[in-house]
């Protein structure tokens, strides 16, 4: 039995994936009136323990405790997995091809936020009111994240467990988003916070609960649970060491000397009735590494659409690469076999059960998977980007039981097998903790030094960048559009 005051108790929560411990022997108690933060390094289990704490997931041992009160209001998980599914969701149904006017929105923002008398104090505080009538399929990662941050705040439930709030967004919608958080947790809106940085724990928080490996580290007051030596030595371990890299395969694709890598004139992409980008003109040439940064829904993704070859939009435009006009009979597959690409939707995209080593090889064909025939060359090669990235004991390991951090890391080495000239990282450090950012970091650095693969580092974080970066693009408004400036 609950005392008056306890809002929800674990017990000797353990949860096991593949008889593979993930939570082992968790408990926790939570009373009314205090505001919870979960850290931990990837894969200590916080979402775990979120997801359990949601009822997504019903497969554990011990007890989980909820009062009357939270079981009648119910618990609110805002993640970036619940964002995926709604936009799966609309993509399945659009209608688009049957409309008149060849458009479908699909669910905007607005109908997902629920009429109550304080919506309108929530829409101004997170500045949703120019997103109002867009389609959650055109939001950017930090529109997306307000908008299902409203949305659940608005249903007013017994907890509402946020998943990093922070990650994904630009400055302004970070300062946006801190004010926010600050009025909800010194509202009534019982908060648990998962954070993988103790920098992310804001000052409003009381207690804090700490994971290492699925195990309680430690629980208490956040200034004392904070500061403790034993927190930073488990946030922050020693780096290992890297390896020598391999040299390229042989018949890597590099483009003919004398031509510039990327060459963009006075570009101008819009969607239906919406500019998005205009004017952009840009260079990147040889021994050049670029940095990429600008606001939520500037058209970032776009440009990176275009030069990679997902954006049709290129076609018609003054767009060479790798000395060659877009559109001149040159096929995507021609364009991609120079792109070496990391991001978040290709990590989340792997099917179960593959091996790390498989997930490396597939770099050569481009295939989220192994559809064709890899011999002792190719897996020769892959395990010497492992080597080379401090992965060689997880070859053979699962990729799905690794970490967020390390499966990053892996595909990492998956974009750099083939030896692309250039190495598209689009927020490569999103959903990372500290140490493994670093870890990154200094392997992007590593490649960067030791190959002729050239880097286009998209983040929106200003310290989030490797040493190695000489060029900038920042996109800055224009008329009625994104245009870029080009600096170093």
């Amino acid at each position: 039995m609950n005392a008056p005051d306890t809002l929800l108790t674990v017990t000797d929560l353990t949860v096991s994936y593949r008889a593979r411990p993930v939570l082992r022997g968790l408990s926790l108690t939570v009373h009314r009136g205090e505001q919870w933060a979960v850290l931990g390094p990837n894969g200590a289990g916080k979402t775990t323990l979120a997801r359990v704490l949601a009822g997504e997931l019903g497969h554990y041992t011990g007890s989980v405790e909820r009062t009357d009160t939270l079981a009648h209001h119910g618990i609110a998980y805002v993640c970036f997995e619940r964002a995926r599914a709604l936009v799966d969701r609309d993509r399945k149904l659009d209608v688009s091809e049957f409309s008149a006017d060849a458009r479908d929105p699909g669910t905007r923002v607005r109908d997902l936020l629920p009429a109550t008398a304080e919506r309108d104090h929530w829409v101004e505080l997170l500045g949703l009111g120019p997103l109002l009538e867009r389609g959650l399929r055109y939001l950017s990662t930090g529109e997306m994240r307000k908008t299902l941050l409203a949305s659940a705040i608005l249903t007013r439930p017994g907890l509402l467990i946020l998943d990093s709030p922070l990650d994904g967004l630009d400055a302004a919608s970070q300062e946006k988003l801190h004010a926010a958080l600050d009025a909800l947790l010194a509202s009534d809106q019982p908060v648990l916070l998962l954070a993988r940085d103790p920098a992310d724990v804001p000052a409003a928080i009381d207690r804090v609960l700490l994971l290492d490996d699925g195990r309680v580290a430690a629980a208490g007051e956040r200034d004392a649970i904070l500061a403790a030596p034993d927190t930073e030595a488990l946030m922050l371990p020693p780096l290992p060491p890297l390896g020598a890299l391999p040299p390229p395969p042989p018949g890597a694709p590099r483009a003919p000397a004398g031509a510039p890598l990327i060459a963009l004139r006075d570009i101008a992409v819009s969607f239906d009735d919406t500019a998005v980008l205009a004017g952009v003109s840009w260079t990147f040439d040889h021994g050049q590494h670029c940095a990429i940064a600008g606001p939520n829904g500037c058209g970032k993704s776009t440009l990176l659409g275009l030069i990679t070859g997902d954006n049709h939009k290129a076609y018609g435009q003054d767009v060479t690469l790798f000395g060659r006009r877009r559109g001149s009979g040159e096929s995507v597959w021609d364009i991609k076999r120079h792109f070496g690409q990391v991001d978040t939707q290709l990590q989340l995209t792997f099917a179960r059960g593959m091996r790390v080593v498989e997930v490396v090889t597939s770099g050569f064909f481009d295939s989220v998977g192994l559809y064709d025939d890899w011999g002792d060359s190719q897996r020769a090669l892959a395990e010497a980007w492992l080597e080379a990235l401090a992965l060689g004991d997880l070859a053979a390991a699962r990729f799905d039981d690794l970490s967020f951090g390390l499966q990053r890391m892996v595909l990492l080495a998956r974009a750099m097998v083939k030896g692309p000239q250039v190495l598209v990282l689009d927020e490569p450090t999103l959903g990372l903790d500290a140490w493994h950012r670093r870890l990154l970091l200094r392997a992007v650095d590593h490649v960067a030094a030791g190959s002729d693969s050239q880097l286009l580092f998209v983040s929106h974080s200003a310290g989030d960048r490797p040493a190695c970066i000489n060029q900038r693009v920042d996109f800055v408004p224009g008329d009625g559009a994104f245009t870029v400036r080009v600096s170093g």
